[in-house]
């Protein structure tokens, strides 16, 4: 019986494995091409855009922690979708994607299909209804977007795949919002699992990238040769950043968890505050499938204040510790206000069936000093009431 657990595999991959001066770290391998010994005989890597030690060490070490059979290493997030779509979509065929996801995502979904590459419907997934109708007509690949950005909204997994299989489609989850320490989609059945690594994975801020793990090595195989036709794969270097900041996931996670936890306490009862979104309030509409297939509740928050627009600058305006950026799941905390940032390239009709309103807020929240984050967040919602108040 193996004596480490999948999660201490996933986190540990390649210590200790380095043959030349035996190394903890593994070494990173930035070299572009690598010697054939002879034309008979050809070596494990010769380019570094098919194959690279690094790269491949970070898609063992994410496949292991999503309980997968390959993970395949691309530049982005979105190229990891876009390599889905291209890979795993035939000519003409069709996606249904859900209604809220992320706006990069809804950008790209839209023009490939305007190209003609294929047809997107956009579904209400947390609605068994809406997500029947969609699928009796003939689909090809499911995007499951749980917890849906920015909105939180929470899709009962097992259910939903079973589902889609028996519709004849594939099902991808991006999990980027859980990461792998939160939820594991393909315990869950999911086909595919895809992350932009940019957020909780590598966790710094400092590298963009992307994965995308299949449930099996046929998946996996036919996912590697397209990421290579296309060009997709990210390089050694930010492959290697990414490895380093994989690392200290699980530290950094319950961290965040726990910093996110005493600011939901704090938004839920000040005035200025008109709905929180968050999947570990009770009265979440998706708290307890949560509960059931996520290991905890995460530390993205979305909430509304009072005062539109209005309210939503004046929240932002003087803020010390959270910076007004967009991302989420780096160490440093973050706000974004999705209508003008994140799902900005919605149409205003998009937004409004997603549920983005001008008074919303999204807090990814980082691991400084709680009481620090409290007090921010306390100081930018009484900012909100004096707007309110004196206009």
């Amino acid at each position: 019986m193996d004596p480490i657990s999948q999660l201490g595999r996933g986190l540990r991959a390649g210590l200790d494995s380095d043959t030349a001066f035996s190394s903890i770290v593994p070494p990173i391998y930035l070299g572009t091409n690598y010697a054939f010994p002879s034309l008979e005989n050809e070596p494990d890597y010769g380019y570094s855009r098919s194959e690279n030690p690094t790269r491949d060490l970070l898609g063992e070490a994410i496949a292991t922690l999503e309980g997968g059979s390959q993970g395949v290493i691309t530049s982005s997030g979105l190229s990891a979708l876009n390599l889905c779509f291209t890979a795993l979509v035939p000519a003409g065929g069709r996606i249904i994607a859900p209604h809220d996801c992320y706006g990069g995502t809804w950008r790209l979904l839209n023009h490939l299909a305007e190209r003609g590459n294929f047809t997107v419907d956009y579904v209400n997934e947390t609605d068994p209804g809406a997500l029947d109708e969609a699928l009796a007509r003939p689909t090809d690949l499911v995007l499951i977007e749980t917890p849906s950005n920015p909105l939180l909204r929470i899709v009962d997994l097992q259910p939903t795949v079973e589902k889609v299989h028996a519709a004849g489609a594939l099902a991808l989850a991006d999990n980027t919002f859980c990461s792998p320490m939160r939820q594991r989609p393909i315990e869950f059945g999911a086909d595919i699992v895809a992350h932009s690594t940019t957020k909780f994975i590598n966790g710094h801020s400092d590298v963009v990238g992307g994965a995308v793990v299949a449930n099996n090595a046929e998946l996996g195989e036919k996912l590697a040769f397209w990421a290579n036709v296309l060009g997709l794969t990210a390089g050694a270097f930010d492959s290697w950043l990414v490895l380093r900041g994989l690392r200290t996931l699980d530290a950094r996670v319950r961290v965040h968890d726990a910093n996110a936890a005493e600011i939901v306490d704090v938004l839920t009862r000040h005035s200025a505050v008109q709905a929180v979104y968050y999947p570990g309030l009770p009265d979440h509409p998706g708290h307890e499938i949560a509960r059931r297939q996520q290991h905890g509740f995460g530390s993205m928050i979305t909430f509304e204040v009072a005062g539109g627009f209005e309210g939503a600058s004046a929240f932002c305006r003087g803020l010390q510790v959270f910076d007004i950026a967009e991302s989420l799941g780096g160490i440093e905390s973050l706000v974004a206000h999705p209508a003008t940032m994140t799902h900005a390239s919605m149409t205003p009709e998009a937004q409004l069936a997603a549920g983005i309103t001008p008074a919303m807020l999204r807090l990814s929240v980082g691991i400084e000093p709680a009481g620090d984050l409290v007090a921010d967040i306390r100081a930018g919602l009484d900012r909100v009431l004096e707007v309110v108040q004196h206009g």
